[in-house]
């Protein structure tokens, strides 16, 4: 089951989270081999999406960056939205792994 973890971003402005991702016995994921992808929804049934540059930054301390760029978070409307992060092994394997909502707060400049 996918850890949940509620994300708090500025419209307008550029973002970034590391996350840790853990195992059933809250030890560190070692994710050697592994690829990973997060998107933003605004719902379930959204056809629609807005992805975020996800990246390993440790391996073994299975460590994850998810980015917004400005431009982007600019061009997203306030409000609620819905997030998940997916990590692939090396043979083809999914796993959903973090999974929140993400609030995006307005903004003026």
């Amino acid at each position: 089951m996918a850890a949940v973890h509620n994300l708090h971003i500025d419209q307008g402005a550029d973002f970034t989270v590391e996350v840790g991702i853990y195992d059933d016995n809250n030890a560190a994921w070692d994710l050697t081999g592994y690829a990973v992808a997060a998107k933003i929804q605004k719902s379930y049934y959204s056809t629609s999406s807005t992805s975020f540059v996800a990246t390993v930054s440790s391996t073994a301390s299975g460590t994850v960056v998810l980015t917004l760029l400005d431009t982007v978070t600019a061009a997203m409307d306030p409000g609620r939205y819905l997030y998940d992060v997916v990590v692939t092994s090396a043979g083809g394997i999914k796993t959903r792994v973090i999974e929140g909502i993400v609030t995006i707060n307005p903004g003026i400049t």
